[in-house]
């Protein structure tokens, strides 16, 4: 019997592990756990997704394109990048002429973006931050993605909020809901289509739309209120803000400080480790 016992005992953890690290990503052992998983699988993750670079085209990079195309040079923050997927097909579309900034909490992820997205390197930014704290003022961004990640937040809300804070008046936001077979093992981070729409437009969003996308998300198009006007070409080093006090950063050769003395390295690689700030 005792070791009937040891047999369930390690079945049911080996199935506790396997729904939190596998399943869950993570995402109910915290932050760094999520960030760690991610960095583990970084040079493997593009191979895991078997994305489809026609699909991406058609599904993601056209239709964003074409949504930007009244914006002479658009200003993006991609939230939780990875490894650059939605750089990779938005920088491909030949209506797109505008500049992306790529925030991401696991730094392997990013270092892998970098090696991705290398043709465009010069109109990206890259910052290891989490996104909880997005390092920018309100009404920054033309638009603002989030894909794939949400659920794995360890208060998608918040992150929800940040998202729309730094989003300008009539800015895009573009971001997706966990469907699926394995929605289910997420209580507490996944919702219905309807239940999701609802809780955009409670956040005062308009133009909500989902359009189906995948078997596991569905992907949401949504509209800040208000009117965007023209506005000057933002520069990273014009609009960083400390992630600790909220300060301008200002660049300096080898990173970026703020007026209290904290300081983001600029790594070799190019990333900004404001996680380090």
């Amino acid at each position: 019997m005792k070791w009937v016992a040891l047999v369930a005992g390690l079945a049911a953890l080996a199935a506790f592990l396997y729904w939190q690290l596998i399943i869950a990503e993570g995402a109910y052992l915290g932050r760094r756990m999520v960030a760690f998983l991610y960095n583990r699988s970084a040079r493997i993750y593009d191979g895991i997704k078997q994305y489809d670079p026609g699909y991406e085209q058609w599904f993601l990079g056209l239709p964003l394109s074409r949504a930007m195309q009244l914006h002479p040079d658009p200003l993006l923050l991609d939230v939780a990048a990875g490894t650059g997927r939605l750089a990779r097909t938005l920088f491909q579309q030949p209506g797109f002429h505008g500049r992306m900034i790529m925030l991401d909490a696991a730094r392997d992820m990013l270092r892998e973006a970098t090696r991705t997205t290398q043709p465009w390197a010069e109109r990206l930014s890259y910052l290891w931050q989490n996104a909880a704290q997005l390092p920018f003022d309100d009404a920054t961004f033309d638009v603002v993605s989030c894909l794939e990640a949400l659920e794995f937040m360890p208060d998608p809300d918040a992150v929800l909020s940040e998202l729309l804070r730094v989003l300008r008046p009539g800015g895009l936001l573009l971001t997706t809901n966990r469907i699926g077979k394995l929605a289910r093992w997420l209580p507490g981070r996944t919702t219905t289509p309807e239940a999701f729409e609802e809780h955009l437009h409670s956040l005062g969003l308009e133009m909500v739309r989902t359009q189906t996308w995948q078997e596991d998300y569905d992907l949401i198009w949504a509209v800040k209120p208000g009117v965007m006007g023209p506005t000057p070409p933002r520069m990273l080093a014009t609009i960083l803000r400390c992630p600790r006090c909220h300060t301008a950063m200002q660049q300096q050769e080898n990173d970026f400080v703020c007026e209290n003395a904290h300081h983001a390295p600029i790594a070799a690689d190019g990333i900004i480790e404001l996680a380090r700030a």
